[in-house]
């Protein structure tokens, strides 16, 4: 029952994005829609859970000096097969997502997660905590991505909502992820102190 504990703390308590303010990267850069915030977070997620059950299986046998290049060889394949999976079947979202699918590889959140946690704890433990971390990632990049795409384009998950003649543009370019996370990371606070 105590897996289940580490597999909500991703959402609030935890969240990478709105709490422990990690990966920003994909976070700011992929966000201008839902679906692309969608498609980066159920990418990282496969790569967590996948990589954190490795990680905990073979623990034992790596030796202290190459544990963390041998992180980055387990999370590097697996990283492989989302990118290629993604180019073959969903190549629109690959091209929407370009470098920043390769960029998981050094993601701290998936690196952090594997050193902090699969590397000491068991198999179902890692992989119920990659899941939870992995879906609140998703969770904050489609939110911030929804957000960000209904106020600058009048649309969620490219389905019209209201005319384009009431957006702002802002909220699609760069400067506007930046606003939108500040207003998420200060409710997400408030919702905390209460």
């Amino acid at each position: 029952m105590n897996q289940w504990k580490n597999f909500s703390k991703g959402f609030i308590k935890e969240n990478p994005v709105f709490v422990l303010l990690l990966g920003m990267c994909p976070t700011l850069g992929v966000t201008s829609s839902a679906i692309n915030g969608l498609g980066m977070g159920l990418a990282t997620t496969f790569v967590l859970v996948m990589s954190n059950i490795v990680v905990s299986l073979v623990k034992s046998f790596i030796p202290d000096k190459v544990r963390i290049p041998s992180f980055i060889v387990i999370i590097a394949a697996f990283v492989t097969i989302v990118q290629l999976t993604m180019q073959a079947y969903l190549p629109s979202l690959f091209k929407s997502l370009g470098l920043f699918i390769p960029l998981i590889v050094v993601n701290c959140i998936v690196l952090g997660r594997a050193e902090a946690f699969a590397s000491k704890n068991t198999l179902l433990s890692s992989a119920i905590d990659g899941l939870g971390i992995g879906l609140g990632f998703s969770f904050a990049l489609v939110l911030l991505g929804g957000i960000r795409e209904i106020l600058g384009s009048g649309k969620l998950f490219n389905i019209t909502l209201y005319s384009e003649n009431y957006v702002t543009l802002l909220f699609v370019l760069a400067p506007g992820a930046f606003i939108v996370l500040g207003y998420l990371i200060a409710v997400i606070n408030r919702i905390k102190k209460s």
